[in-house]
């Protein structure tokens, strides 16, 4: 076991001395990540604090099965984290410049596809892009589906709902989705895969790519299947 995993073994079980060791090492990548959210209005070390925030998450969930390096399963913790927080003021933007990279991750990944016959990894895209595998996830993770929590479920009185607006309508101490009841009888009704799955992605923060390789199933599954649990969720919504 290398050092880093040995740090967080010892973090998780109470030792404050290797979580503060693998925040003083990891405060680069923190820095690295918050330089791509300048001038959203707000100090930069304060984005930093609200990174730092989610590279602590990312040492207490790390789990030594996931089979990927900390960091690489740290940045998508620690930009969520500040997404997040950007998100919550109305201030997230996506760049055009993530929108490029993002955009050349996907052809570039489709292309991978056919050549290789399988899913490539993120280090394969960074590789052909020639960017940091942290450019790519950032990138990607902006254009991800969270946006799916900003589809249209129905109309009502003419402005659109959102799924995300049903959710923000349960009271704030009941803010997460778990704890508003109906959206807790409709994740109930799923099978347990499509459980599993909402549940990394939504409340665990985790990449479809980490998903995928949890579950022995493709990237491309995970993104079907969500989309799909996604869609049952507004129907079912539709008629509550």
């Amino acid at each position: 076991m290398d050092r880093t995993l040995e740090l967080i073994v010892k973090a998780q079980q109470g030792d404050e001395r290797a979580k503060e060791t693998l925040v003083e090492e990891n405060v680069g990548l923190v820095w690295s990540l918050v330089k791509r959210f300048a001038n959203r209005g707000y100090e930069m070390e304060d984005l930093f604090q609200i990174g730092s925030i989610g590279l602590i998450k990312s040492i207490e969930k790390f789990d030594l099965a996931y089979n990927v390096k900390f960091s690489t399963y740290a940045v998508p913790m620690i930009v969520g984290e500040i997404k997040r927080f950007l998100r919550d003021d109305g201030m997230i933007k996506v760049s055009r410049s993530l929108k490029e990279v993002a955009y050349k991750a996907k052809l570039l990944k489709e292309e991978l596809v056919r050549k290789l016959d399988r899913e490539p990894t993120i280090s394969e895209i960074a590789i052909g892009l020639d960017l940091p595998v942290e450019d790519i996830v950032v990138a990607l993770e902006a254009n991800t589906e969270i946006e799916s929590l900003s589809a249209v479920i129905h109309q009502g009185d003419g402005k659109p709902i959102t799924l995300e607006d049903k959710i923000d309508q349960a009271p704030k101490e009941q803010s997460n989705m778990i704890d508003n009841i109906l959206l807790n009888q409709i994740i109930d009704e799923l099978d347990d895969i499509e459980k599993e799955i909402i549940t990394c992605r939504y409340f665990e923060d985790r990449t479809q790519t980490e998903i995928a390789s949890m579950l022995s199933i493709s990237q491309v599954q995970v993104s079907r299947i969500e989309k799909r649990i996604l869609k049952k969720m507004r129907e079912m919504l539709k008629n509550n």
